[in-house]
């Protein structure tokens, strides 16, 4: 006879219900929704304490999720994802896949999941994600799919893929454990990897066709709408593409790129290229044809002053006002590397007011006119003097250029991090915490901006899901919820008990953590098993496949949350999107299971 759920478990499970429906509803945000879901629980734990604690231990359940070490392995996870981005660590990837996105953006999606599948089987999912997230950030802007629509399946992928071995993930081998503790053979590495790629294949036409279809397109701005600059070109002595006409060589340029005026012959070192195009367009140009876009001898001062004084390197958009002394003239003319140390690299001007005569010098320089817009790199002190001396307006959005000397030193500290915790040699924590802090000590990451790796959305949804997780751990309502699910079991054949043990630890890995699941689910199964007569190791592994389904909620797991921020992403797309998949693969795995085993 089951007995009536303590009022703490009732309680519990009503808080997670209202958190979840306030989540979905989209009425309030994620971060207040969260805040107010801690203070619940606090406040009720202080007034109304589990059996055998105190008042203040209630509270530092409440507030623990703010200390617990799957934030802080989180947000040591965001600054090493930052360190590889602002050093242009993963550049040379990105240019790989976004060659493969050129050819077909759905051939591009279908290698990377691919690669997600694989690599998660033999590496904790977590490092193989935060590898992908700036590559794939990368070559969004460049053009390629956006993020809302890549990282949700990568995600996906990654999680079936950590299903597909004992060391996948972390979760699997505590499963595991457990039921060899409580008498079972220990389950080999590759002794369920068969049933999970037919799965992976079942679910693969989902995550790669109709998942995107279900995300909205995050992009803030269509490309026809950033400025364009027209500058001079400068090919390098090392280029490759000397001796090519122009003709050649457009089809390895950007799109948007385009060149003004006629260059007859073929190109030659120093030749002066009057070309346009968006920044991030020039600078692929500058890399394909080995130029640059101001005299050497400014860019190297540029970079030296950098270096001595320990500090990044910004281009930022300028507006020339009226009363500026630059109007009429043109850059070599107006003295601005000499005056001020920083480099104009191009300038912005409306495609209709381009072409008139008068607005040429006889070397054919644009001259500079109210309204312009300059593109100017340097030192953030040169570039606020410049806009002070020559009555420039600063405009928002300046960006820092990528610390290339220490790109090596990221992706090196970045690698040893995840090989290390892929060994097992120590926790994920462990070795985020000290991946990010030789970020901070080798300068890859300012610590002043860490700001910008860091999410507060994400940071107080993971403290609340936490919270979450322990309260319906330690208020008996995970116990209470298994023992109602065994009473009916018995009437069910084979495939639909392993269906509804695999959505019973579905449930909890989505509102209360991986772990709770497993230490709950795994002895459940097995009193299942004895009660009905069934082997205890298809039961064990419905548990451990369900502990893994975690795609319906962002709480469920730390990768979910990982790429929320990047993505955009509210708590109704992993909803709208992680529900059909986590059906899907019930539906699949308790097939397959029966069948494997004969049941």
């Amino acid at each position: 006879m089951l007995e009536i759920p303590s009022p703490h478990a009732i309680a519990a499970m009503v808080i997670t219900i209202l958190m979840f429906v306030g989540f979905v509803r989209g009425r309030l945000s994620i971060e207040i929704v969260s805040l107010l879901t801690i203070a619940v629980i606090a406040v009720g734990l202080y007034f109304f304490p589990l059996e055998n604690t105190r008042p203040i231990d209630g509270l530092a359940l409440a507030f623990g999720g703010f200390g617990h070490y799957a934030l802080i392995t989180i947000c040591a996870l965001m600054v090493m994802g930052r360190g590889l981005v602002v050093t242009g660590a993963l550049e040379p990837a990105a240019r790989i896949l976004e060659r493969v996105f050129k050819i077909n953006l759905q051939l591009g999606l279908l290698i990377s999941l691919l690669i997600a599948f694989f690599l998660s089987m033999f590496v904790n999912n977590t490092p193989v994600l935060v590898l992908m997230i700036p590559i794939f950030a990368a070559l969004a802007a460049r053009g390629a799919l956006p993020t809302s629509k890549t990282l949700m399946p990568l995600n996906s992928a990654s999680l079936i893929g950590g299903l597909a071995t004992t060391i996948g993930t972390s979760t699997n081998i505590l499963v595991v454990s457990i039921a060899v503790d409580l008498g079972m053979r220990e389950i080999g590495v590759f002794d369920f990897t068969p049933i999970v790629l037919l799965a992976g294949l079942v679910a693969l036409p989902y995550m790669w066709l109709v998942m995107p279809r279900l995300l909205r397109n995050n992009r803030v701005e269509a490309e026809e709408n950033f400025r364009r600059f027209h500058t001079r070109l400068r090919i390098g002595g090392d280029s490759d593409l000397i001796g090519m006409s122009v003709a050649d060589i457009l089809p390895k340029l950007p799109k948007n790129i385009q060149f003004h005026g006629q260059h007859t012959g073929a190109l030659q070192a120093q030749d002066r290229l009057h070309i346009s195009g968006t920044h991030e367009g020039l600078e692929d140009a500058v890399r394909v044809l080995k130029g640059e876009l101001a005299p050497n001898w400014v860019l190297d001062r540029i970079k030296r002053n950098a270096s001595a004084k320990d500090q990044d390197i910004l281009v930022v958009e300028m507006t020339v006002t009226a009363d500026s002394r630059l109007i009429t003239r043109t850059l070599p003319s107006s003295g601005i590397a000499d005056l001020y140390g920083v480099a104009v690299l191009g300038i912005h001007r409306p495609d209709r007011l381009i072409g008139e005569r008068d607005q040429y010098s006889d070397g054919g320089d644009l001259r500079m006119v109210e309204g312009d817009v300059l593109l100017v790199m340097g030192l953030e002190q040169d570039l606020q003097s410049f806009a002070r001396a020559d009555s420039l307006l600063m405009l928002e959005g300046a960006r820092e250029l990528p610390r290339r000397s220490k790109a090596l030193l990221s992706a090196t500290i970045m690698g040893a991090a995840v090989v290390v915790a892929s060994t097992g040699y120590v926790p994920i924590a462990i070795s985020a915490l000290a991946g990010a802090i030789l970020m901070f000590v080798t300068g890859c990451v300012k610590f002043d901006r860490v700001g910008r790796a860091l999410s507060g959305q994400v940071i107080v949804l993971v403290a609340a899901s936490i919270a979450i997780g322990r309260v319906i751990d330690e208020s008996g309502a995970a116990d209470w919820l298994g023992q109602a699910l065994s009473l009916g079991l018995g009437y069910l054949p084979p495939a639909l008990v392993l269906a509804a043990i695999m959505a019973f630890v579905t449930v909890l890995t989505n509102f209360a953590s991986n772990a709770t699941a497993a230490t709950v689910g795994t002895p459940i199964a097995f009193s299942i098993a004895a009660q009905l007569g069934l082997p205890p190791e298809p039961l064990v592994l419905a548990v451990l496949f369900g502990c893994n389904l975690c795609y319906a909620t962002p709480i469920a797991y730390q990768t979910n949350m990982l790429i929320m921020a990047e993505g955009n992403y509210d708590f109704s797309d992993y909803v709208r999107t992680g529900v059909p998949l986590v059906v899907l693969m019930v539906a699949t795995l308790s097939v397959l299971l029966a069948l494997w085993y004969g049941l």
